[in-house]
C-alpha cells in the first residue's frame, strides 16, 4: 500500500515561520512605556505618603501639639517635590540621567524635607523621622550598591547633624489621648506603607522572573533555529557538520563503526520547472518527515544543501546502512504524491560512504559524494556503497 503525505504541512513540522528574531538591542517603545508606568506608580505611592502624614500632622495641629502651618507646609512640599520628579522623569529628561528611575534625586530631595522639617517641628519630630524609613524603602527598589551606599551615608550625616549638633528635642507626643492616637497612626501607616511598597516590590521581582522564563525560552527557540533548516526542520547544513565531526569522534573513542549516506531527491529541478516552487518546498518536507519516522533516534539527519541531505548511521557497518538507506529509498519511492500533484512521483539517490582510519569529515564526505555521482550515472533511483 502507499503511503500518504496529504497531511504534509510546515506546521506538521513544528517550522516556525521566518519572522522570529532576537531581542532588539536599544530599548524599545515597550519597556519605555512599562518603566514610565512603574516610575508613576511609585510617585504616586510617594504621593500618598506624603499626603497621610500631612493628615497626621493636621490632627497633631488639632491636639495643639503643632500648628497648622506645619501640616499644611509639609504636605506643600512633598506634593511639589512629586509633580517635579513626575516632570524629570518624562524619558526625554530622564535619560540625559544615568539613573533612569532617579533613585538618588528623590532620595536626597525627600529625605532633606523629612530632616528640616524634623529641625522646624520637633515636637512632632517622630513622624519626620519614621518617615524617613518609608524614603528608603522606596528607594530600595531601584538602588545599585553604589547608590545605597550614598544613601546611607547622606542619612547617617543628615541624622548625625540632627541629633549632635542641634539642641532640638525630638518629640513623641503622647500626653494626650488625640496625641496618642496620632502618634499610633504614625507608626500604624508606616508599617502598612513599609508593607506596602514590599508587596510592591514583589510584583516586580515576579514580573522579572516570568520575562526571565520568557526570555530563556525566546533564547532556546532562538538556539533551536540556528541548528534547524526552516523549512524542513532537519538540521542546517552548520550543524549536520558538526554534528559529523562529533561522531566521528565518538566512533574513534569507541571503536565503533559509523557509516553516512549523501542523498539526492532526483530530478528535482525539473519538479520545481513543472509543478512549481511551492511544490518543490511541500515535496522537501514531505521527504524530510519521511526521514524521520524511519530512522533510529541516535540517527542524525540534515539538509547538506537544496535538494541533498545527510543521514548519519552511528554503529552502523557498511552492510547494514545498505540496508537500512535502500529501505529508505523505497519508501520514498512508494509514498504518494498525488496531494501535491497525481502526476507527481518522486525517487532518491544515495551513495553511503563507512568511516576509515585517519578519516576526516571533509574526507568521507568526498567519497560519499563520488559513489552518490554513482548513482546517478546508474540511472538513479537508487544506493552505492563502495
Amino acid at each position: 500500500m502507499r503511503s500518504s503525505i496529504s497531511s504534509v504541512s510546515a506546521t506538521s513540522l513544528g517550522v516556525p515561520g521566518p519572522n522570529l528574531r532576537p531581542a532588539e538591542i536599544e530599548v524599545t517603545p515597550e519597556v519605555i512605556i512599562r518603566r514610565q508606568k512603574q516610575q508613576r506608580l511609585v510617585l504616586d505611592m510617594a504621593g500618598l505618603s506624603f499626603a497621610i502624614d500631612a493628615a497626621i500632622l493636621l490632627i497633631y495641629a488639632h491636639a495643639g501639639t503643632t500648628s497648622y502651618l506645619i501640616g499644611s507646609t509639609y504636605g506643600l512640599c512633598g506634593l511639589l517635590a512629586v509633580a517635579g520628579f513626575i516632570i524629570i522623569s518624562d524619558p526625554t529628561i530622564a535619560d540625559r540621567f544615568g539613573d533612569h528611575y532617579l533613585v538618588e534625586l528623590q532620595s536626597t530631595i525627600s529625605l532633606s524635607i523629612m530632616l528640616v522639617f524634623a529641625y522646624i517641628a520637633p515636637e512632632v519630630g517622630c513622624l519626620f523621622l519614621c518617615s524617613i524609613f518609608i524614603v528608603y524603602t522606596f528607594a530600595a527598589i531601584r538602588s545599585n550598591a553604589r547608590q545605597t551606599i550614598i544613601g546611607w551615608t547622606s542619612a547617617a550625616i543628615g541624622l548625625t547633624v540632627l541629633f549632635m549638633l542641634t539642641d532640638k528635642p525630638i518629640g513623641l507626643p503622647v500626653e494626650t489621648p488625640l496625641e496618642r492616637f496620632a502618634t499610633l497612626l504614625v507608626f500604624i501607616l508606616v508599617l502598612g506603607r513599609t508593607m506596602a511598597v514590599g508587596l510592591f516590590r514583589s510584583s516586580l521581582q515576579e514580573s522579572l522572573y516570568r520575562r526571565g522564563l520568557e526570555l530563556k525560552q525566546a533564547y532556546k527557540r532562538i538556539e533551536e533555529l540556528a541548528e534547524l533548516d526552516e523549512l524542513t526542520g532537519s538540521l542546517n547544513r552548520r550543524s549536520i557538520m558538526h554534528t559529523l565531526e562529533e561522531e566521528i569522534a565518538s566512533a574513534r573513542h569507541s571503536n565503533m563503526p559509523c557509516a553516512v549516506a549523501l542523498i539526492d531527491l532526483d530530478w528535482f529541478k525539473r519538479i520545481n520547472d513543472r509543478f512549481g516552487h511551492p511544490a518543490g518546498d511541500e515535496v522537501l518536507r514531505a521527504f524530510a518527515i519521511t526521514m524521520f519516522a524511519n530512522i533510529r533516534s541516535i540517527d542524525k539527519f540534515g539538509r547538506y544543501g537544496g535538494e541533498e541531505f545527510l543521514l548519519i548511521l552511528p554503529e552502523t557497518s557498511d552492510g547494514a546502512a545498505l540496508r537500512t538507506v535502500d529501505r529508505l529509498r523505497l519508501i520514498v519511492a512508494d509514498l504518494d504524491w498525488s496531494a501535491i500533484s497525481n502526476e507527481l512521483h518522486v525517487t532518491m539517490s544515495a551513495g553511503i560512504a563507512t568511516l576509515n582510519p585517519g578519516d576526516t569529515a571533509d574526507t568521507i564526505l568526498a567519497r560519499a559524494d563520488k559513489l552518490l555521482y554513482q548513482a546517478k550515472d546508474l540511472g538513479r533511483n537508487r544506493v552505492t556503497t563502495a
